[in-house]
C-alpha cells in the first residue's frame, strides 16, 4: 500500500499554554510532589530538580524559565533579554505579571488559591502570565497587562485567555465587608458560596472584566483548587496552609 498523504508533519504553534499539577515530582511531605514555589519552606535542591523536570519537559534551558516574586501587587514587568542569567532561572523582583516579545522565553505565573491567567496575541508575537489573587485583581492588574499588551501591539480582540484551576466560589468565603470592597471594583466577582455564606469567585470577576477589555476568546479551567476532591491534583492554602505551588506557563517556541 502506498503511504498516506495525510502523514505529514503538523505546523507548529505559535504560542503554546500549560498548567502544571501537583504530581510528578520530586518533594516529600506537604510539597508532594512537583512544587514549584522556592518561597514556601520546601527544600532548596527539590525545588531546583523540580523546576529542571519543568524545563526537561518543556523543551527549554532552565534559564528560560521566567519566575516572578509575587506581592499581590498591580505591578507589570515587560521581560527583555537583560533579565536572562546563563545557567539560573531569573526570578523578577517585586511584580505579579510578566510580559514578553521574546521568544522561547516561557513567563510562568505560580498559584495555590489564586487565579493563574495566560495571555496571549498570536499575530503581535505577545505574551503575558498573570498572577491574578484577590488583591492583585481587585486593583486592576489585568486592565494594566491588556494596556501593557497594546502598548506591544495587542489587539485586544486577537488576545486568547486561559484561566487556570483555582479557588471556586462555592469554596472561597470572604467577610461580606471584603466580597462588597472587591466587587466594587471588580464586578462580578461577590457570590454566595456552598454553604451559604459571602465569597468571592475571582474567575466569574476576571472574565467578566476581560469582556469589557474587548477580549472574547476565553477559556477557564472550572476546577477549584480548594475543593478536598482536587486534593490529590492541586496546592491549595486555604485548604492546606504548608503547602507547594502549581504553575502556569506561557512561551512563543
Amino acid at each position: 500500500m502506498s503511504p498516506k498523504k495525510h502523514d505529514q508533519q503538523q505546523p507548529q504553534p505559535k504560542v503554546r499554554k500549560v498548567f502544571t499539577d501537583r504530581n510528578g515530582g520530586v518533594s516529600t511531605g506537604a510539597y508532594g510532589s512537583f512544587n514549584l514555589g522556592d518561597h514556601v519552606g520546601d527544600a532548596p535542591a527539590a525545588v531546583a530538580q523540580n523546576r529542571q523536570r519543568l524545563a526537561d519537559v518543556l523543551g527549554l534551558a532552565v534559564e528560560r524559565l521566567v519566575f516572578m516574586e509575587q506581592i499581590h501587587s498591580p505591578n507589570v514587568t515587560e521581560v527583555t533579554a537583560d533579565h536572562l542569567t546563563p545557567g539560573t532561572s531569573p526570578i523578577i523582583e517585586a511584580t505579579d505579571a510578566l510580559i514578553t516579545t521574546l521568544r522561547g522565553t516561557a513567563l510562568i505565573v505560580l498559584t495555590a488559591d489564586c487565579v493563574p491567567v495566560l495571555l496571549s496575541d498570536e499575530d503581535a508575537g505577545v505574551v503575558a502570565a498573570v498572577h491574578a489573587g484577590r488583591m492583585g485583581a481587585r486593583n486592576g492588574i489585568l486592565k494594566r497587562v491588556i494596556a501593557r499588551m497594546e502598548d506591544l501591539g495587542a489587539v485586544p480582540s486577537n488576545i486568547h485567555a486561559l484561566l487556570g484551576a483555582a479557588a471556586s466560589g462555592e469554596n472561597y468565603e470572604v467577610p461580606k465587608a471584603m466580597a462588597a470592597d472587591v466587587e466594587s471594583k471588580l464586578p462580578g466577582s461577590a457570590t454566595t458560596t456552598a454553604k451559604g455564606t459571602s465569597g468571592l469567585d475571582i474567575r466569574a470577576g476576571l472574565t467578566r472584566q476581560l469582556l469589557s477589555l474587548g477580549v472574547r476568546s476565553i477559556d477557564a479551567d472550572p476546577r477549584c483548587t480548594i475543593a478536598s476532591e482536587n486534593a490529590d491534583r492541586f496546592f491549595s492554602y486555604r485548604r492546606e496552609g504548608t503547602t507547594g505551588r502549581q504553575a502556569g506557563v506561557v512561551w512563543m517556541p
